[in-house]
């Protein structure tokens, strides 16, 4: 998975935008965050539930993984673009991407 793959898995949900967020990328739905990207590190966050949060990390060790902080508290998860399975990626933005839009 390289970053172009993952602009494209990302941009592919209705409505979806790519907007600059400090020094990465996010991308959006109605203005709320969905996930962010990290070209030079080839590394994206997805935004999702702690639920979701700890079946993407089990699923996806060791290229998926929380986010050390509050954020990851919340269910901000690491994801290594080098490392990741195109099919975990893609279900896990969609889980964040379902979770914003609810």
């Amino acid at each position: 998975m390289d970053v172009h793959q993952f602009r494209e898995l990302a941009l592919s949900f209705p409505d979806a935008i790519e907007t600059p967020h400090f020094e990465r990328n996010s991308f959006r739905y109605r203005k709320k965050i969905f996930a962010t990207l990290s070209e030079k590190e080839g590394l994206a966050c997805l935004m999702l539930t702690p639920e979701d949060r700890m079946c993407f990390v089990a699923m996806g060790k060791p290229a998926v993984y929380p986010v050390p902080n509050k954020w990851g508290e919340k269910g901000a998860t690491y994801v290594d673009l080098n490392e990741v399975n195109r099919d975990l990626l893609a279900d896990a933005l969609e889980a964040a991407f379902r979770k914003i839009r609810s």
